[in-house]
């Protein structure tokens, strides 16, 4: 993952701001160095999606975990709106999460259908989804964290 002051400072919002509203670490150490925190959140044993505060919000981040799933690159990732990433059926349902977090700050145990690049579905479970905050408390869009699973047809085939 590139580096660069902007997007490492992105990176520990994702970070502090899940810490400030939901009281835990992100990762069960938390690396305090730009470069170590980069390599933990890139390689995380889930995903990590952020969006902007652009009115149809952009995806900015997605980690190694969330690419595989989606079936991109990071470049083509962060022109992604964020709605696209789930199917045009499950985008209400994504809508009124996302204005439950809003309001509240942020929610878990939510689950939803996503689709890839290739049109490949796949469950998002265990999601916590948050606001970014800065430590002022300023907006800058929103977060997430997941696990995925691919989706099965009623044979149990993949």
């Amino acid at each position: 993952m590139p580096s660069s002051p902007p997007s490492d400072a992105r990176l520990r919002l994702i970070a502090d701001s899940f810490q400030r509203l939901t009281g835990k670490p992100l990762l069960s150490e938390m690396p305090q160095d730009g470069d170590a925190l980069r390599d933990a959140l890139w390689r995380a044993p889930f995903a990590i999606v952020a969006h902007g505060t652009e009115g149809d919000p952009i995806f900015f981040y997605g980690n190694d975990y969330a690419l595989q799933y989606f079936e991109m690159s990071a470049e083509e990732f962060a022109r992604l709106p964020s709605r696209l990433s789930a199917e045009p059926v499950a985008q209400e349902a994504r809508e009124s999460a996302l204005r439950k977090v809003a309001e509240q700050g942020y929610i878990d145990n939510y689950s939803g259908m996503r689709v890839a690049k290739s049109g490949r579905r796949f469950m998002i479970t265990d999601c916590t989804i948050w606001n970014l905050l800065d430590a002022d408390g300023s907006y800058h869009g929103q977060a997430a964290i997941f696990v995925a699973q691919e989706q099965t047809n009623q044979t149990g085939e993949q």
